[in-house]
């Protein structure tokens, strides 16, 4: 019952064939463009939970999580290169293992996506705070006004964020009415991120003392089952930073000789921002000091906490990096550089709006593919006769994320993001393992080499990276996983489609589909 429902590989791949892409793509273009998706939010606004959780162990941190990342996406290259349509982990899950693993996956993504809009608006709502309002203007924003309630883990005397909030309402708006982000545009803002990173990496390093490296594993390498601290629990917040690998692994279509460019593109691209965020942490770190603030028992306070936000407002602790809302802008400042620090602030407010509207789009379109299906709503996936954009889902959408951004701090968001991606990840590895086995005839543009030692390392680091987030992060994802089963159950099971017995591949959300009748699982 709970692995029924295979969509036909067969069907998927038919729509597929009728939009060939042409191969252009060699290893270091590929790489570049992998650069370009994986380098973003997450160094702009982790760096301070991050360091919070592991001090210098940061540095150990990216490591690991970015060790992870790199098998994980061998996985992702050779599943998107042999069903290279859209939805993602969700369609790969459906044409492997089918409809109801598919559904979790599917319903896993929301959260994710959703989730990590709230979290990159927030950090958002950190630059435009410090370094529009009160660095260029003079304007001090009420703590009220500016942070989340403290029991929330927000600020003392914080009530709403309300920039969190607005920006996230301002991109649902844009999204709404058709606004989309243009390749030109995206590529300008890349410039901007790698090159306001490599500035602050050439400031930072020669200022590095090496006595603000000791001790480099204040709280271990494990913290503790739960505690999500250590450089492990850090590696689990700031695996955050490396989201979009998953973009790198669907060009495996239009790459040249797959085989050996794919390994090198992705392999590649992970190993160099790996090494570029190493770098940065290393810079922030080793120039102010980064050792996490202490509570009871040597244990660091948890990101995100009440505790920790009391502390921060206590003038002892105004000028520590694991209290900043916008670390690498204050980092600069403190050792001199003011006016690059605010260049590098300009920098995260101009591209961060950027990256909540790709989040904002993406999780709409797993709703809305999820809808074509049957398994949500009709109404989800109904399309403005105007705008011509999915506008019911995204407004409902863009208010869970500005609601969770107004009250939630970026830490916390954070792992509950990531919780969802590990398994979506997780998921994915097994796909590839059971699609090998089930239909070894299917033409497969890369292959994995080892794939029986990859997938389940992939699964394994997933798995070893999800126990290690805080015990808070962790329950929200069962939690919402129930609810998810209840409304498959409920709803979905009965309206789907392919339960129905026709199968509906949409390859774009706008564009082509394909409706094959089929005999009916349940016949």
């Amino acid at each position: 019952m709970f692995l029924d429902r295979v969509k036909p590989l067969d069907a998927i791949l038919a729509a597929a064939e009728k939009k060939s892409l042409k191969r252009s793509l060699g290893a270091i273009q590929l790489m570049l463009f992998g650069i370009g998706c994986i380098i973003g939010t997450g160094i702009f606004v982790l760096t301070s939970a991050g360091a919070q959780k592991a001090g210098p162990g940061l540095m150990l941190a990216f490591a690991i999580a970015g060790l992870i990342c790199i098998v994980a996406a061998l996985c992702y290259a050779e599943i998107s290169s042999t069903i290279p349509v859209s939805g993602s982990a969700y369609t790969y899950t459906y044409a492997t293992m089918g409809e109801f693993l598919a559904w979790t996956v599917g319903w896993a993504l929301v959260l994710e996506y959703a989730i990590a809009a709230s979290a990159v608006s927030v950090g958002w709502s950190g630059y435009f705070v410090g370094t529009i309002l009160n660095e260029t203007f003079g304007i001090t924003l009420p703590a009220a006004l500016s942070g989340g309630p403290l029991a929330f883990g927000g600020v003392e005397g914080g009530i709403i964020n309300l920039p969190a909030l607005v920006i996230a309402l301002l991109v649902t708006w844009l999204l709404m009415i058709g606004t989309s982000e243009s390749a030109k545009v995206n590529a300008v803002l890349v410039v901007i991120k790698v090159t306001a990173l490599t500035v602050f990496i050439a400031l930072t390093l020669p200022e590095v003392e090496a006595e603000n490296f000791n001790p480099f594993l204040p709280a271990g390498v494990f913290g503790g089952w739960g505690t999500g601290v250590g450089a492990v629990g850090a590696a689990a917040t700031i695996f955050f930073a490396y989201v979009g690998f998953d973009a790198v692994s669907t060009a495996a279509e239009e790459t040249k000789n797959p085989q050996r460019n794919v390994p090198i593109g992705l392999v590649g691209s992970l190993l160099f921002c790996t090494v570029f965020y190493i770098l940065v942490a290393a810079g922030a770190i080793g120039t102010i000091g980064g050792q996490p603030i202490m509570g009871p028992g040597g244990v660091p306070f948890p990101a995100g906490s009440e505790e920790l936000a009391r502390q921060c407002a206590m003038p002892a602790y105004s000028a520590a990096l694991v209290c900043s809302d916008e670390a690498l802008a204050h980092v600069l400042r403190q050792i001199g550089y003011s006016g690059i620090g605010n260049a590098l602030g300009y920098a995260a407010f101009i591209a961060l709006p950027s990256v909540i509207l790709v989040l904002l789009y993406a999780q709409t379109r797993i709703f809305f593919v999820m809808s074509r299906d049957g398994l949500l709503p009709d109404v989800l996936s109904r399309v403005h006769p105007k705008w011509q954009t999915p506008h019911i889902v995204t407004l409902i959408t863009g208010i869970v994320v500005a609601v969770a951004a107004a009250f939630l701090p970026v830490g916390k968001l954070a792992d509950i993001a990531n919780a969802g991606t590990l398994y979506a990840f997780a998921l994915v590895a097994l796909a590839v393992m059971v699609l090998r086995r089930t239909r070894p005839d299917v033409k497969r543009p890369f292959r994995v080499a080892g794939l029986m030692i990859i997938a389940p390392a992939a699964i394994a680091g997933c798995v070893f990276l999800f126990v290690n987030l805080p015990s808070e992060a962790m329950i929200v994802l069962p939690v919402w996983t129930l609810i998810g089963v209840v409304i498959y159950f409920a709803y979905g099971r009965s309206r789907s489609h392919l339960g129905r017995g026709v199968v509906e591949v949409v390859d774009d959300i706008l564009g082509d589909e394909t409706i094959i009748p089929i005999k009916s699982p349940n016949d």
